[in-house]
């Protein structure tokens, strides 16, 4: 299976995601999410940006927080929501909100 995860929540608990197995995994941040693509933990990246996934964020949920493209990790690709629904419809057959 290929699974899209939204994740709009900072403090997210990675167990979820340890319990899912599919195929090919994209995780989309959004809302607060965004933060995993940006803030440090004790010099360190989040723990969610170790999964192996494609990573997402949300350009306008990054804006509104007064971040951009500078502040991301390198392996973190900006989308709009346009990108979103092509995501959705192109590349994961099943999505979830976390």
């Amino acid at each position: 299976m290929k699974l899209a995860v939204f994740v709009s929540d900072y403090k997210l608990n990675v167990d979820t995601l340890d319990r899912l197995k599919p195929e090919k995994l994209g995780i989309i941040l959004v809302e607060n999410g965004v933060y995993h693509a940006t803030i440090k933990e004790n010099g360190t990246p989040s723990s969610l940006l170790k999964k192996n996934a494609n990573f997402y964020v949300l350009m306008d949920d990054l804006e509104t927080r007064g971040l951009g493209s500078s502040d991301i990790n390198n392996n973190i690709k900006m989308i709009s929501y346009g990108d979103i629904v092509d995501l959705i419809f192109n590349e994961y057959e099943k999505t979830a909100w976390l």
